[in-house]
Protein backbone atom coordinates (compact mmCIF):
# COMPACT_ATOMS: atom_id res chain seq x y z
CA UNK A 1 0.00 0.00 0.00
CA UNK A 2 1.14 3.17 -0.92
CA UNK A 3 1.53 5.45 2.11
CA UNK A 4 0.00 9.09 1.86
CA UNK A 5 2.43 11.73 1.00
CA UNK A 6 1.84 15.76 2.14
CA UNK A 7 2.63 18.23 -0.09
CA UNK A 8 3.48 21.92 1.01
CA UNK A 9 3.00 24.30 -1.92
CA UNK A 10 4.64 27.59 -1.12
CA UNK A 11 4.18 30.84 -2.97
CA UNK A 12 4.53 34.94 -1.41
CA UNK A 13 1.49 35.83 -1.40
CA UNK A 14 -0.60 32.74 -1.60
CA UNK A 15 -3.07 34.03 -3.66
CA UNK A 16 -2.56 32.16 -6.93
CA UNK A 17 -0.09 29.82 -7.85
CA UNK A 18 0.01 27.79 -4.66
CA UNK A 19 -3.50 28.01 -4.20
CA UNK A 20 -4.03 26.25 -8.19
CA UNK A 21 -1.71 23.88 -7.19
CA UNK A 22 -3.40 22.79 -3.82
CA UNK A 23 -7.09 22.30 -5.64
CA UNK A 24 -4.86 20.86 -8.30
CA UNK A 25 -3.20 17.69 -6.25
CA UNK A 26 -6.28 17.77 -4.21
CA UNK A 27 -8.64 16.78 -7.08
CA UNK A 28 -5.92 14.78 -8.82
CA UNK A 29 -4.03 13.06 -6.15
CA UNK A 30 -6.79 11.87 -4.11
CA UNK A 31 -5.84 8.82 -1.16
CA UNK A 32 -2.51 9.14 -2.51
CA UNK A 33 -1.58 12.43 -1.31
CA UNK A 34 -2.70 15.47 0.85
CA UNK A 35 -2.41 19.29 -0.55
CA UNK A 36 -1.39 22.32 1.43
CA UNK A 37 -0.52 25.61 0.39
CA UNK A 38 1.16 28.58 2.34
CA UNK A 39 2.86 32.35 1.56
CA UNK A 40 6.17 34.05 3.21
CA UNK A 41 3.80 37.37 2.64
CA UNK A 42 0.02 35.93 2.47
CA UNK A 43 -1.98 38.49 0.61
CA UNK A 44 -4.76 38.16 2.72
CA UNK A 45 -7.58 36.41 0.29
CA UNK A 46 -6.93 34.28 -2.32
CA UNK A 47 -7.04 35.98 -6.46
CA UNK A 48 -10.75 35.55 -7.71
CA UNK A 49 -8.55 34.69 -10.83
CA UNK A 50 -7.19 31.85 -8.88
CA UNK A 51 -10.75 30.84 -7.73
CA UNK A 52 -12.64 31.26 -11.02
CA UNK A 53 -10.50 28.65 -12.99
CA UNK A 54 -10.68 26.25 -10.31
CA UNK A 55 -14.70 26.09 -10.11
CA UNK A 56 -14.55 26.18 -13.92
CA UNK A 57 -12.35 23.13 -13.43
CA UNK A 58 -14.58 21.11 -10.99
CA UNK A 59 -12.43 22.29 -8.04
CA UNK A 60 -14.05 22.93 -4.76
CA UNK A 61 -12.54 26.39 -3.56
CA UNK A 62 -13.88 25.91 -0.16
CA UNK A 63 -10.16 24.87 0.92
CA UNK A 64 -8.54 28.14 -0.17
CA UNK A 65 -7.76 30.68 1.61
CA UNK A 66 -3.71 32.73 2.17
CA UNK A 67 -1.64 31.32 5.09
CA UNK A 68 1.45 31.76 6.68
CA UNK A 69 4.32 29.37 6.74
CA UNK A 70 4.72 29.89 10.08
CA UNK A 71 1.85 27.44 10.23
CA UNK A 72 4.02 24.53 8.71
CA UNK A 73 6.66 25.58 10.71
CA UNK A 74 4.89 24.70 13.84
CA UNK A 75 5.49 21.52 15.99
CA UNK A 76 1.46 21.70 15.71
CA UNK A 77 1.55 21.41 11.85
CA UNK A 78 1.03 18.40 9.87
CA UNK A 79 4.43 16.66 9.07
CA UNK A 80 5.21 17.30 5.34
CA UNK A 81 7.03 15.04 2.94
CA UNK A 82 7.88 17.67 -0.10
CA UNK A 83 8.12 21.33 -0.29
CA UNK A 84 7.28 22.83 -3.72
CA UNK A 85 7.91 26.50 -4.50
CA UNK A 86 5.96 27.65 -7.80
CA UNK A 87 7.45 31.31 -7.91
CA UNK A 88 10.85 32.26 -7.61
CA UNK A 89 10.69 34.59 -4.81
CA UNK A 90 9.61 32.13 -2.36
CA UNK A 91 12.77 29.61 -3.80
CA UNK A 92 15.18 32.38 -3.09
CA UNK A 93 13.67 33.85 0.55
CA UNK A 94 15.26 32.41 3.98
CA UNK A 95 12.34 29.45 4.81
CA UNK A 96 11.61 28.25 8.33
CA UNK A 97 13.31 25.12 9.49
CA UNK A 98 10.33 22.71 8.47
CA UNK A 99 9.32 19.56 10.64
CA UNK A 100 10.71 16.24 9.57
CA UNK A 101 12.98 18.42 6.93
CA UNK A 102 11.30 17.55 3.96
CA UNK A 103 12.29 16.92 0.45
CA UNK A 104 11.85 20.17 -1.50
CA UNK A 105 11.92 20.99 -5.23
CA UNK A 106 10.62 24.60 -6.53
CA UNK A 107 8.57 24.60 -9.98
CA UNK A 108 8.58 28.25 -11.05
CA UNK A 109 5.48 29.22 -12.43
CA UNK A 110 4.63 33.12 -14.34
CA UNK A 111 2.21 34.88 -11.83
CA UNK A 112 -0.94 35.30 -13.13
CA UNK A 113 -1.63 37.49 -10.60
CA UNK A 114 -0.14 40.30 -12.36
CA UNK A 115 -2.11 40.61 -15.22
CA UNK A 116 -4.20 43.42 -15.56
CA UNK A 117 -7.54 43.62 -18.01
CA UNK A 118 -10.28 40.78 -17.42
CA UNK A 119 -9.15 38.89 -20.87
CA UNK A 120 -5.59 38.81 -19.34
CA UNK A 121 -6.41 37.77 -15.79
CA UNK A 122 -8.36 34.91 -17.47
CA UNK A 123 -5.62 33.92 -19.89
CA UNK A 124 -3.07 34.30 -17.23
CA UNK A 125 -4.98 31.78 -14.62
CA UNK A 126 -5.48 29.50 -17.55
CA UNK A 127 -2.25 29.24 -18.77
CA UNK A 128 -1.00 28.99 -15.10
CA UNK A 129 -3.75 26.24 -14.47
CA UNK A 130 -2.73 23.89 -17.52
CA UNK A 131 1.04 24.44 -16.73
CA UNK A 132 0.46 23.02 -12.67
CA UNK A 133 -1.88 20.25 -13.75
CA UNK A 134 0.97 19.16 -16.13
CA UNK A 135 3.38 19.20 -12.99
CA UNK A 136 1.14 17.34 -10.73
CA UNK A 137 0.28 15.21 -13.44
CA UNK A 138 3.58 14.01 -14.01
CA UNK A 139 4.21 14.47 -9.80
CA UNK A 140 1.57 11.83 -9.56
CA UNK A 141 3.00 9.62 -12.30
CA UNK A 142 6.04 9.03 -10.13
CA UNK A 143 3.85 8.64 -6.98
CA UNK A 144 5.22 5.05 -5.58
CA UNK A 145 6.35 4.03 -1.41
CA UNK A 146 10.04 4.81 -2.97
CA UNK A 147 9.04 8.36 -4.36
CA UNK A 148 11.87 10.11 -2.37
CA UNK A 149 14.23 8.04 -4.44
CA UNK A 150 13.04 10.29 -7.56
CA UNK A 151 13.57 13.05 -6.20
CA UNK A 152 15.80 14.36 -9.32
CA UNK A 153 13.00 13.79 -11.34
CA UNK A 154 10.54 15.84 -9.04
CA UNK A 155 12.98 18.63 -9.52
CA UNK A 156 13.19 18.23 -13.32
CA UNK A 157 9.68 18.52 -13.44
CA UNK A 158 9.77 22.15 -12.59
CA UNK A 159 11.61 22.60 -15.54
CA UNK A 160 8.72 21.62 -17.71
CA UNK A 161 7.07 24.17 -20.18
Amino acid sequence: MVERKNVLFLCTGNSARSILAEGLLQQLGGARSQAFSAGSKPTGAPHRGALAILAEKGIDTGFAQAKSWDFFASPAAPRMDFIITVCGNAAGEICPVWPGHPNNAHWGIDDPATATGEDAIRTAFATAHARLHQRVSAFLALEGDDIITKMDAIRAIGDME
